[in-house]
């Protein structure tokens, strides 16, 4: 299907576009980098960069677990595989495959729009193109940079990191006129726990576009060439309520730092 052909074809380019955001020749990571950093923050950055690493910011990462198409009371989880491109700040593009037989579902995530279809044959949800979507989808790819890419959050002109307890530190990431803070909460040694941000998002019962909680339990630590990261992400809407539901279940099975995509 020529529609579908498009898509695949758009996801491919937009992976193409942010792998040149990839650094040529990447700085390594000196501990000194964030010495004068919060506590929480500083202990984060030293468990989860090793000194020497080259700060790659742009990453491909394949993962497995499943994807809740329900509520809390029905979840309807299905198993999911996904692999993405993650460039924050300037974007990502998740591609994803989940359930079996007619309810296979496959599609993709971006901030320019989300199309999943059924079966891959008939298109069942395409939205985007608007700067709510646009800033829902800043809120997602600036936290998984938490969680996936330290290098890209590393202190500098659009990153500002702050204190707010011995455990927890906020981070603020600026770009293109939009901002996010995301709180972070990490163990005696650094290792994240927990994100837990205020995301512009309509997944409520009204279906309005407002500001609300959405965090993401944190485990299974792994390095991947001189990057550690949390592999194991339990995710979903309204984190810390009653309404708490975890749809988004992953295990990351592969990071990877690719070249640079030619101009």
């Amino acid at each position: 299907m020529l529609w579908r052909w498009r898509d695949l074809r758009a996801d491919l380019t937009e992976a193409r576009r942010l792998a040149r955001f990839q650094p040529v020749e990447p700085d390594r990571f000196d501990p000194r980098m964030v010495a004068d950093l919060p506590d929480p923050a500083r202990r984060f950055f030293l468990w989860a960069i090793t000194p020497g690493t080259k700060l790659f910011t742009v990453a491909a990462l394949e993962m497995q677990g499943k994807f809740g198409m329900g509520d809390k009371e029905h979840p309807g989880y299905m198993p999911m595989t996904a692999r993405q491109t993650l460039a924050s700040p300037q974007g990502f593009v998740w591609s994803m495959r989940a359930g079996q037989g007619l309810r296979r579902m496959s599609g993709s995530d971006s901030a320019g729009g989300t199309r999943f279809w059924l079966a891959g044959l008939v298109p069942v949800a395409r939205f985007g193109g608007t700067q709510d979507h646009r800033r829902s989808a800043f809120g997602r790819y600036a936290a998984e940079a938490v969680m996936w890419t330290p290098a890209a959050v590393l202190p500098r002109p659009g990153i500002t990191w702050q204190g707010i307890d011995a455990e927890t530190a906020r981070v603020i990431i600026a770009h293109d006129g939009m901002e996010q803070a995301i709180e972070m909460t990490v163990d005696a040694e650094g290792a994240p726990q927990k994100i837990v941000f205020e995301r512009w998002s309509n997944a409520n019962p009204e279906r309005q576009w407002r500001l609300q909680p959405f965090g993401a339990f944190l485990s299974a630590p792994q390095s991947f060439a001189g990057i550690r990261i949390p592999t194991h992400v339990e995710a979903g809407n309204h984190f810390g309520t009653d309404a708490y539901f975890p749809f988004f279940i992953v295990d990351v099975t592969g990071l990877r730092f690719p070249p640079p995509a030619r101009t």
